[in-house]
């Protein structure tokens, strides 16, 4: 469910009333149910375990219970809904590893809020990583709309220290990773990988930096050497107009805001982020928990949703590989 103080529970609930509308799998959401009644006056049925909530789902939302939340006032974070929200992850996680759920969906958290109860990991996607034993080089976050995909090969981390971080072996690793995700999860035989340069011009032969010279070459180089169709660098300000983006499957982008500029302004309302590398599948909806706006009826479901049926999505194409 995310921290309950944030949208998290009114996209959730949002998502279920438009569950027939939006031709929605079942799902059960995991954390406090308090939450969601602060923001929503729509019927819930607290369950016991997962296999309940396919029964439940036609007429009410499924809510597996997780401890109590504390006094729930949604805008106003506080470090027992921190510790809710982790206790919520890390439940779900287990459900998904275990196959007692098909996929995980994880709501907006404050990483504020969960840095104060100890919390150690850049995001849920790395806390996620570490659960199923992937390392970070091979977890992959990948953004996702309907005309465009990215992913950033560097993430959470100071811009001053992203040239520092690049090397030929990371920025392999994401991309092979990001080869299998679209394979496994979008059912797309030969991915297309298009690489964005770390300077401005891609660095103009080395005029203007060396970054794509020294790591994004020679990665392209090798991965090509392995039968991956992977093309660039290119100049980041050229990448993503209508025509470019028709080109390739997913952009791989030196850093964080290089590549979540361009879905976020072009998907805000229905952006999808996605964990590749992982044995289950992962989704989260590509946006933060907003608690300017939270317990005001004002947040859009629309990327809850679009992560939902994305995890579906890729949950049944994995199923149907096995069988």
């Amino acid at each position: 469910m995310g921290d309950p103080a944030g949208i998290g529970p009114e996209i959730i609930a949002k998502a279920w009333a438009a569950r027939r509308r939006a031709k929605l799998a079942p799902f059960f959401a995991v954390g406090d149910p308090r939450a969601i009644e602060r923001v929503w006056d729509g019927p819930i049925e607290v369950i016991d375990t997962p296999d309940a909530a396919s029964r439940a789902f036609a007429a009410a939302l499924p809510v597996l219970r997780v401890e109590d939340a504390g006094a729930i006032t949604p805008g106003v974070p506080d470090t027992d809904g921190a510790r809710c929200a982790l206790h919520a992850l890390e439940l779900a996680t287990g459900l998904a590893r275990t196959g007692a759920a098909g996929a995980l969906v994880t709501g907006p958290v404050s990483k504020a809020q969960l840095y104060q109860i100890g919390f150690t990991h850049p995001g849920q996607t790395e806390f996620v990583a570490e659960r199923f034993g992937v390392s970070g080089d091979n977890a992959v976050m990948m953004l996702a709309g309907p005309g465009l995909r990215v992913v950033p090969i560097t993430t959470h981390v100071p811009l001053a220290s992203v040239s520092s971080l690049l090397s030929i072996e990371l920025i392999a690793a994401k991309a092979r990773a990001t080869a299998r995700g679209l394979q496994r999860n979008f059912g797309i035989e030969h991915p297309r990988l298009a690489f964005a340069g770390f300077n401005p011009h891609a660095g103009e032969q080395g005029a203007i930096g060396r970054e794509e010279i020294d790591f994004i070459l020679p990665a392209i180089e090798q991965l090509r050497t392995e039968g991956i169709d992977a093309t660039g660098p290119s100049a980041a300000d050229t990448m993503f107009h209508d025509r470019a983006r028709k080109t390739y499957d997913a952009a791989l982008c030196c850093y964080h805001d290089q590549a979540l500029i361009p879905i976020k302004t072009l998907y805000f309302d229905d952006g999808v982020n996605m964990t590749l590398g992982l044995p289950i599948v992962r989704t989260s909806p590509d946006h933060g928990t907003a608690f300017a706006i939270a317990g005001q009826d004002r947040a859009e479901p629309g990327a809850m949703i679009a992560a939902i049926r994305m995890a579906a999505e890729a949950a049944t194409r994995r199923a149907a590989e096995r069988t």
